[in-house]
């Protein structure tokens, strides 16, 4: 009789033992199940890796707002950019391309906000823009802190790769210091006085500075520097203590809509002898500056000017997607940014590190609408051409166009070193 109650026990043992089991065995599998990403949940850099993954590009630019145009040419640019370097796969090295963009509202506490989003949110591996100097002025300490590249674009203050200068900062745009002297090259000289007329911000005082030391080298003089409110729409009294310096000329360095081409043909300036210099700007702003046929100047781009594949397909592509419009004074610095960005992936063969991308992208060539760029391994700023163009009025086109005097070749625009 004990025996078999023995027994009895012992199985009843068993059973709740298995029962255990079993019931620990289903928790471990709900577990795991839970764990499981769904289609909706980031998957994990392991699984990404495995499955090939993904190169998140997060791009900053002035979607709207007084810079709003040169936000939309960057997108275009940067959309078509990266089409072009992968053949249409939007795939580098067997990783997808996934791109965010954040509008800075040409705002740099914006830009901040908005560029610490793309990088603890989306995880992105670049950072691209933006369109506004004091906008990537802000976010370049962001870029170092994460150890990301930033591919700078279409910002072009000194400062940015120059006092500011960080390792993970490139730019593709050109410097004011290009600017400077592409720009005095098209008037300065011994004997010539000059004014500068530029907005109150970095992008114009890094302008006049190095245009300044540009064309006093060359032997003229700056008989006065104007610096005017970006947001102001009355530039008058700005003008006004212009034409009483009597310069030979006044170069001007802007940016925006509120552009004062308007006032300085109602004040006739020119009809007083004073010459206007500038960079031909971009197409809606060229419509404004028909007092100013016959200026002599420098041009970053536009689309007549390179003679290169690369710009031919972009011209053609872009009329194709954009109801045939021409791509405009910023769209190839986007699409400039895009290849800088596959070409140095193609090299470290999808690797996004930060510190691996340096490695390559110091000295890196590449070609690009405007030819070949450099980025100088001292200061990460791509060496480009530029264009000496002179604005003539041309039948079936409702704006002063720029045709080129010559080109002025990327030896030629090397700015300084300043980092």
């Amino acid at each position: 009789m004990k025996k078999k109650l023995w027994l009895v026990l012992l199985f009843a043992m068993m059973l709740v033992i298995s029962a255990a089991c079993s019931k620990s065995d289903e928790g471990e599998a709900s577990s795991t199940e839970k764990e499981k990403p769904s289609e909706t949940t980031p998957v994990s850099e392991e699984a990404t890796s495995e499955e090939g993954g993904t190169i998140k590009i997060g791009v900053l630019a002035s979607l709207t707002g007084a810079l709003e145009s040169y936000g939309k040419q960057t997108k275009q640019g940067f959309e078509l950019g990266l089409e072009y370097a992968t053949g249409g796969t939007m795939e580098v090295a067997g990783k997808k391309i996934v791109v965010v963009y954040e509008d800075t509202e040409t705002k740099p506490e914006v830009a901040v906000q908005k560029a610490t989003k793309l990088l603890e949110e989306d995880e992105v591996d670049f950072l691209v823009g933006s369109s506004s100097s004091g906008d990537t002025l802000a976010v370049l300490p962001l870029a170092e802190e994460y150890e990301k590249i930033m591919i700078v674009e279409p910002a072009v203050a000194d400062s940015i790769t120059g006092s500011e200068f960080n390792p993970f900062i490139f730019r593709t745009a050109r410097n004011s210091s290009q600017d400077a002297v592409a720009g005095a090259a098209a008037i300065a000289g011994p004997g010539v006085k000059i004014a500068t007329f530029a907005p109150d911000y970095s992008f114009g005082w890094d302008g006049v500075a190095a245009f300044k030391k540009a064309a006093e080298d060359l032997g003229a003089e700056i008989v006065i520097e104007e610096f005017a409110d970006p947001a102001a729409t009355d530039f008058t009294s700005n003008l006004q203590k212009i034409i009483e310096a009597k310069p030979d000329y006044m170069f001007v360095v802007w940016a925006g809509a509120n552009s004062p081409w308007n006032q300085i043909a109602d004040l006739k300036m020119q009809e007083k002898g004073i010459k206007i210099s500038t960079g031909a700007p971009d197409i809606p702003a060229l419509s404004i500056m028909e007092p100013l046929v016959g200026m002599e100047g420098f041009s970053v781009y536009y689309h007549t000017l390179p003679n290169n594949e690369v710009n031919d397909w972009l011209v053609k592509e872009h009329k194709a997607r954009y109801n045939g419009e021409v791509p405009d004074l910023f769209t190839p610095g986007g699409m400039s940014a895009a290849i800088a960005i596959v070409e140095a992936l193609n090299k470290t063969n999808g690797n996004a590190d930060g510190n691996e991308l340096i490695k390559v992208m110091e000295g890196m060539s590449f070609e690009t609408p405007k030819g070949k760029m450099t980025f100088r391994a001292e200061d990460h700023q791509a060496l480009q051409t530029l264009y000496s163009i002179k604005l003539e009025k041309q039948d079936g086109v409702s704006y002063p166009v720029p045709v080129l005097i010559r080109e002025l070749s990327a030896e030629e625009t090397e700015p300084p070193i300043k980092n």
